[in-house]
């Protein structure tokens, strides 16, 4: 924890000294390019990080897939006396001449107690043995938990949609897409109330105390460690300045798009600012170090969109802007910290749903990524491909080489990520500015200019129409 704390503070030094010396300028390298790589990286993670608990969990509550209802009378489990002993100095008497003589409190069992009436966790306790083609298996647990998983996800997409929908007044789907996620959350914490299968719930404190019974509130920053070890820690540490400052001025550039229409202006530097401050604080009590979180931040400036209102009969709502204001941040974090104090509710909701919501968020982050489309083209005919702005001016060719150079980023990050070689992760992620720069070699700067531009393409599209419009109209009028 003290070499921890030290990492932490110099973290927090090396991030101050780029605030000082304005280095956020160098967000104008971040090119959709980058962005995208590192947000889809991020989702990819929430996605596969969700899965990965659920098979697990799967594994913890095995299945019989082999069951078979002409042999359920077969099926049973009996708690049975050990019979390998670990000291067998410890018999009274033979057991093959007397069954009913064991051993002399080797497993603490008292002498009028029947091992066929323990409960499992008992017979375990006591170390018995449990036996039968039923011990190993509770199947309704792994159903019930996907029963959920994916109920939470699929519930979540479609409340989110319901705003969309032609049922009910504007109001009132405003309101359910808005409130989507915790709708979801509510309906399936009240299935596995309903159903009363024992799925794996919420793990959460009985009492507001550091997680490790070995120390206080705040980490000692002297006397665990060599002197020398605080300055070696600034090693460590300029790898995590730059995953804390590439972490925190992607996602501030993805929330600044010009596609989000933001009046006010961007804090770059105050916001890392902040994240330093805040680091030496976690860092000194042991917490988390605070990020921008990019899923996080995507989840809500999209919850923030304002757009119009239209009665027209099949007429789309046009998207007007974002709602700027500090509210809903504030009354976020102040609610999560207040989430200690909720540990009796808390513990009721399973952890399946909330592996859901995951899955939900990772998906969610990935809508309108320019990526996305492209690997859709992968497995398009031309035929049916739609009508992209990048389309009527790149080669598809070129498109596609775009997209396989972005997915073979994202496989060697993965699989960086994935081993033992992950410390040098942050150092990577700095590479994928790199790796777009040489990209000026393999494409014109006119692909690169529709493929990695950062204007939106709708806004794109929608010029170019009326560029195509009014040339029309002249030549038009030329021939009269």
């Amino acid at each position: 924890m003290e070499f921890r704390l030290w990492i932490g503070l110099w973290s927090a030094f090396f991030c101050l000294v780029l605030v000082a010396t304005d280095a956020s300028f160098l967000v104008k390298y971040f090119t959709r390019f980058t962005e995208e790589g590192f947000s889809c990286l991020i989702s990819f993670i929430f996605i596969y990080d969700a899965f990965k608990k659920m098979i697990k969990l799967a594994h913890h509550y095995p299945i019989n897939s082999e069951y078979n209802m002409e042999n359920i009378t077969q099926y049973e489990c009996l708690c049975m006396a050990p019979s390998i002993l670990e000291n067998e100095s410890e018999l009274i008497d033979d057991p093959v001449e007397d069954p009913s003589m064991w051993y002399l409190n080797y497993t603490g069992l008292a002498q009028n107690q029947s091992w066929s009436r323990l409960t499992k966790s008992e017979c375990l306790m006591y170390k018995g043995e449990l036996v039968g083609k039923a011990c190993n298996y509770v199947p309704d647990i792994t159903l019930m938990s996907f029963i959920l998983f994916f109920g939470t996800y699929t519930t979540s997409m479609c409340l989110k949609k319901f705003k969309t929908s032609p049922f009910f007044p504007t109001t009132v789907r405003k309101l359910i897409s808005d409130f989507a996620i915790i709708l979801a959350i509510l309906i399936f914490c009240g299935v596995d109330v309903f159903v009363g299968v024992d799925t794996p719930k919420l793990i959460v404190p009985s009492e507001f105390k550091p997680t490790s019974p070995n120390r206080g509130w705040f980490v000692p920053p002297f006397g665990g460690n060599p002197w020398w070890v605080y300055l070696a820690s600034g090693l460590p540490a300029l790898l995590v300045t730059i995953l804390i400052f590439m972490d925190q001025q992607i996602t501030a550039v993805i929330v600044n798009r010009k596609e989000h229409k933001l009046k006010k202006g961007a804090g770059y530097h105050l916001d890392l600012f902040w994240v330093a401050v805040l680091m030496v604080v976690c860092s000194f009590m042991g917490l988390p170090w605070y990020v921008a979180a990019t899923v996080i931040s995507i989840a809500h400036i999209d919850s923030l969109k304002m757009e119009t209102e239209t009665s027209a009969p099949g007429e789309q709502p046009k998207f007007l802007g974002v709602r700027e204001q500090r509210v809903t941040g504030v009354l976020v974090f102040i609610l999560t910290g207040l989430s200690v104090f909720m540990s009796p509710i808390l513990k009721f909701i399973p952890m399946p749903v909330l592996y859901g919501v995951f899955l939900y968020m990772g998906v969610a982050s990935l809508n309108g990524v320019q990526f996305m489309d492209r690997l859709k083209l992968l497995l398009m005919p031309a035929k049916h491909q739609p009508d992209l702005v990048y389309l009527r001016h790149v080669p598809l060719r070129k498109v596609h080489l775009f997209t396989f150079v972005q997915i073979l980023c994202l496989a060697l990050l993965w699989i960086l990520k994935s081993t033992v070689a992950a410390i040098i992760f942050p150092v990577m992620i700095l590479a994928l500015v790199a790796v777009r720069k040489a990209m000026d070699c393999m494409f014109s700067q006119h692909d690169l200019s529709f493929l990695d531009d950062v204007i939106p393409e709708k806004d794109k599209k929608k010029k170019e129409d009326e560029k195509k419009k009014k040339c029309g109209s002249m030549d038009s009028d030329t021939e009269d």
